[in-house]
């Protein structure tokens, strides 16, 4: 255990209020442009107590610790992070992305971060500690980092792991043996292994709620439990929890509200704000956004979550190494154009899903087109080059299963409906040969990536719930929208579509061309759906 400073600056609540009403002035013209059918509002921000906005490094040797006079126990294993709130609000979020500069202090102005590969750091004396040490314990390439996702989140401080699951481990490390935990029914399978197979054999009660349903969540809320954990959207049901309200129930039991906002990002969704305590992210998502990455990072509302959640990555030896920081650093800069592109292509995806006669549910927390609310008139599918034999009369209708009340509440919440969805067609085998049908989507356990992906969530990454217990239905397929151009993913979904419901075998093997793939008509797709 290396601890090598004192406890970070606090800001004052005023200042925190000021900084929430900026962001929500400077975020108003970033709004992303909805179709004429969608309901657009902007993001609801609530005032949470001691937040606080970007940190920086200072420069090399500021803070010097005399352990003859300290007590080494009581000192942070973090370097202390200094803020510049006047600075920061004079950039918008996408401008900050760009513009932090993640080493101020630095006397030759690098203008791009440097890796500090290094494992020690050498010491002023035998008594006295420098800003950094052991690189487990701090390093100023993972400061910078966790500096500029701090201020992303608008949290007092954030901290980078070597994977997501790390991140969520340490979110558990919070609940003692004997208290409990209240998760999301609708989970990634990976947390759900945690809680179910590591966090019980700790003593730890786990229950799955339904926590877009209040009433469930009130009524699982019993005295010992101390943390609440969700997903908003849910992964891959993408169910809408009340963030603000559920951050009151769990305060008013002395609960903590952590957040995996890994399908949103910092860019459309800051949950601290609606009340949460922690937002935790899986940084090899959006963060990254090139796949080649593994990391996690827990954003933390107050001082005292962040001690703990620092003694436990120092403590477990969980960091991120300075080099994988620095990919990071490197892609967040291009967050804002990374998500915002995806997210327009899945929109476009979404209303391409919402009209094909081989979807029968479509789960997107996003605007969709409702053929009901143009005048009674029935919208035409997009047209493409994969849909010639299009004929009005084939259309059925597609179960949207987001209800236009979730979709406001989340419009409340963020920013935007994010570029991942999920649709169900009815029949698992059809679903398997649609999936390996696909080129230019990539068969992939993650998301978040420029590429789009696609899975079958029962079959990779929920895999590690057992059948018995998964909510989900077995023909699920989730897509993660791509910055591609729309109209090629379009067309790879059109034709993966008519390749499984072809008679060829091998979906893996099929080399068919365009002549070929048409020759499976419209009609063809329906009678491949047979019951299971």
């Amino acid at each position: 255990q290396h601890r090598t400073s004192k406890e970070p600056q606090r800001m004052t609540d005023s200042t925190v209020t000021s900084d929430l009403a900026e962001w929500r002035e400077l975020t108003k013209d970033e709004e992303v442009e909805q179709s004429d059918s969608a309901v657009t509002t902007g993001f609801e921000i609530t005032h949470s107590d001691q937040l606080e906005s970007f940190a920086v490094i200072d420069a090399p040797n500021t803070y010097q610790r005399d352990l003859d006079k300290e007590d080494y126990e009581k000192l942070p294993s973090y370097p202390e992070r200094q803020h510049f709130h006047e600075h920061h609000l004079q950039m918008r979020p996408a401008t900050q992305l760009i513009c932090f500069d993640g080493c101020p202090g630095d006397k030759n102005h690098p203008s791009s971060m440097p890796i500090y590969q290094t494992s020690t750091f050498v010491q002023p004396s035998a008594s006295v500690f420098g800003p950094y040490d052991y690189s487990r314990s701090g390093n100023p390439t993972r400061t910078a980092l966790e500096t500029l996702v701090a201020g992303l989140e608008v949290a007092h401080s954030a901290f980078a792991f070597n994977s997501g699951m790390a991140a969520l481990n340490a979110v558990t490390r919070l609940v003692q043996a004997g208290e409990g935990i209240i998760a999301s029914a609708d989970l990634y399978g990976g947390m759900y292994r945690l809680l179910t197979r590591v966090a019980v054999r700790n003593g730890v009660e786990v229950h799955f709620v339904d926590t877009s349903d209040l009433a469930l969540v009130r009524a699982a809320l019993k005295p010992h439990v101390k943390l609440i954990h969700l997903e908003s959207p849910s992964n891959p049901l993408m169910k809408i929890t009340d963030l603000q309200a559920v951050a009151e129930l769990a305060h008013a039991n002395g609960t903590l509200l952590s957040v995996d906002s890994t399908m949103m990002s910092p860019h459309l969704q800051k949950p601290l704000s609606l009340g949460a305590d922690l937002v935790v992210h899986s940084a090899t998502k959006f963060l990254s956004g090139h796949a080649d990455v593994i990391a996690g990072v827990v954003c933390c509302r107050t001082a005292e979550l962040s001690d703990q959640i620092a003694f436990y990555q120092n403590a477990e030896g969980t960091a991120l190494a300075p080099f994988d920081c620095w990919l990071l650093l490197r892609s967040i800069k291009t967050l804002a154009l990374r998500v915002e592109r995806a997210q327009a292509n899945a929109e476009k995806v979404a209303a391409f899903l919402s009209r094909h006669p081989a979807v029968t549910k479509l789960h997107y927390a996003g605007p969709i087109p409702n053929p009901k609310k143009r005048d009674g008139a029935v919208v035409p599918w997009e047209a493409n080059p994969w849909t010639p034999d299009y004929d009005p009369s084939e259309q059925r209708p597609v179960n949207i299963t987001m209800t236009h009340e979730a979709h406001q509440l989340h419009m409340r919440q963020s920013r935007g409906g994010g570029s991942l969805l999920s649709f169900e067609t009815g029949n698992v085998e059809f679903s398997r040969r649609m999936v390996d049908a696909c080129r230019l989507f990539k068969i992939t356990v993650s998301f978040g990536s420029c590429n789009s992906l696609v899975e079958m969530p029962c079959l990779l990454s929920h895999a590690s719930i057992p059948a018995e217990r998964r909510t989900l239905p077995e023909d699920l397929i989730r897509v993660s929208i791509g910055i591609e151009d729309h109209r090629d993913i379009v067309e790879d979904l059109e034709r993966a579509f008519r390749c499984a419901a072809s008679p060829v075998k091998r979906m893996r093997d099929i080399e068919l061309s365009y002549e070929g793939v048409m020759k499976t008509r419209i009609p063809d797709i329906r009678a491949r759906q047979q019951p299971q």
